[in-house]
This record gives C-alpha cells, structure tokens and sequence, in this order.
C-alpha cells in the first residue's frame, strides 16, 4: 500500500517541524516548501535537524503561484497543512504590507494550486485566536464573530474565510485550526514566551542581570505546540471538513510565566523583571480564551501537557544551551 503523501508550508517553524515529525511516525511521505536554496545549510533548518533526510524539500514561494502549482503537482499530495505566515504580532503592527501581502495572498496561492493540481487533497490552514481580537463573548468557540485588533489577525480572518470559500463554494476539503498560542522549546526568539526562559537561564548563568517586558497582566490561553498540530492531523481524518478551536480554556498572564521560569532556576522574577512601557502593544488584545468542547467531541482531542511543564521545559532547554543546570 502506498504511503499517503503530506505537503507542508512552514516545515521549518516550530508547528512545521512538529507536524513533519508526527507525520513521519505515521507512516507520511512528508514534503516540505521552502524558501531560496535548499542546499543552504543555515540557522533555519535546526528545528528539523532529526528528521531533516526524510524530508523531501521543494523550493517555492507563497507569492509566487507558478512555483506553488509546479510543487503540488509534483507532489501530489492527499494532505496539505499551510501554517507558514507571517506570524509575530507586533512585526505586523510595524509593516503591515508584508504582513497583508504574504499571508492573505499566500494563503489563496496555496487553496489555488491545491484545488487545480491536486483536487482530491484534504487542506488544513492554520488559523489565530487572533481572528477575535475583541471578542463578544468569552470564551471563544467557533461561531464567535471576528474582530481583528491586528493587521496579523485580520490577515488571518481573510485566510480562514478563503478556506471556508474553497470548502462551501469550490469543493475542495478544507479545514481550519483557530489556533490559540501555544508554545514550546522551538519557540522562536521574537516570542515573549522565548524571552523569558531564555533570559531566566541567562540571569541563572551570571550572563544578564535584567529582563523588560511590556504589559505582565496580560493574559494568554497557552498550549503545547505538538498537542496542537496532533489536533490539526485530527481534522483531516474526519468524514467532513470542518473549524475547531483549538486551546486549553485557561489562561495565565505574562507575570504567571515570568514566575514560573525564574522559579525553575531558584530565583524571585521580581528582582529581574522591569516592565517597559515601549514594549506594550499599540492595541492589547482582549482576553481570548478558546473552548475546545468541539474538538473534544468531534476529534476527541484533549490537550496533553500543563502550562507548568511548558515552562519547565523551555527554561530546562535554555539552560542547557548554556551549559548550566536548573537550581530548583
């Protein structure tokens, strides 16, 4: 029996790598889109540094349709996961084109070629809980309307709308994730959530003395990135194309995690932290806290790991990168 063959955008970010990962165990032929030259052996394949001669690899460009077409009819895969984006939130505050350009544009490029090229794929797009920026109600499940406080969120409401377009009107299997933040040890650097562990191993190391933040009540429903793409893979293996929230239901503030780092490594956060009004968001987002009763019954997917352990194993990787070994 042949392998089911899956295409992936993003491979090389943390939820990419993951997914490519879980794939592979599965039994996947896994392909992966990347940038420029794939000989390049950089900074950005790390996260794929295990599993990185099983993938197959296929230089494209999201805004470059041509280039898509020609990767997916090659492939021809019977799965497609699009989770690349621009997706630092307060980058899109700063150039809202790119952020507008890449992400709406990429994202139809993508639901294009897939319905021409390959008409039988199932499509997952990876959405935000930034589609509800201010939300009517609390918490969010899939019929809460959107409001966008971010052009990121807005960009990723036109592409969750385009993926119900390509489902309700053009045929084609499509999913969305509304994906709420999730995290883990291959969380980028531009992340709060990085900077924090990375800087209470820091400080643990004798190697910073401070960490600035902006606005520490700010509350995040946090999850664990390879619970959330188990929830992805879930969505292609129903009967029916379908939108899941996808979260914890709780949330923790920016003060929560900075204590539960500095925790790991014996120390007080209160004696490192300094919070620095340039670091607030031009707009704070309301409070966004998913309900993922449909996921459970419809996937019977739950996530697995704590917040506790999500920081635990951030700090304990940075300390390790820095050669040092947690106090408490």
């Amino acid at each position: 029996m042949a392998k089911r063959k899956a295409l992936i955008t993003g491979i090389t970010g943390q939820d990419g790598s993951y997914l490519a990962e879980l794939l592979l165990d599965k039994g996947y032929e896994v392909h992966g889109l990347v940038r420029d030259d794939l000989n390049n052996d950089n900074a950005r394949f790390r996260r794929l540094a295990g599993v990185r001669d099983r993938v197959e690899f296929h230089a494209s460009s999201l805004d470059n349709f041509p280039s898509l077409h020609q990767a997916v009819t090659r492939v021809q895969p019977d799965e497609c996961y699009h989770l690349a984006a621009q997706s630092f939130v307060s980058y899109s505050f700063a150039d809202e084109f790119s952020t507008v350009n890449g992400n709406i544009r990429g994202t139809h490029f993508m639901l294009a070629a897939v319905k021409e090229a390959a008409p039988g794929c199932r499509f997952c797009f990876a959405g935000s809980s930034e589609m509800f920026g201010k939300p009517a109600e609390t918490p969010q499940v899939e019929t809460t309307s959107f409001q966008p406080r971010s052009v990121y969120g807005i960009s990723k409401a036109a592409g969750f709308e385009l993926a119900r377009h390509y489902r309700e009107t053009r045929g084609l299997f499509a999913c969305s994730g509304i994906l709420f933040n999730h995290e883990s040890v291959r969380r980028g650097n531009e992340f709060v959530t990085r900077k924090i562990s990375a800087a209470a191993a820091a400080i643990a190391a004798g190697k910073a003395h401070e960490l600035r933040l902006g606005n520490l009540e700010a509350r995040r429903d946090w999850g664990h990135a390879p619970d959330y793409v188990s929830a992805m893979w879930l969505m292609l293996q129903q009967d029916q194309p379908d939108d899941y929230v996808v979260a914890t239901g709780t949330t923790h503030s920016v003060r929560d995690f900075c204590a539960a780092a500095f925790n790991c490594v014996g120390l007080d956060y209160r004696d490192y932290v300094v919070c620095d009004p340039k670091f607030y968001r031009p707009v704070e987002k309301e409070l966004l806290v998913g309900d993922a009763s449909k996921a459970k019954a419809k996937l019977g997917w739950t996530p697995l790991t704590s917040f506790e352990e999500i920081v635990r194993m951030m700090v304990e990787a940075d300390c390790r990168a820095l050669g040092i070994r947690p106090k408490a």
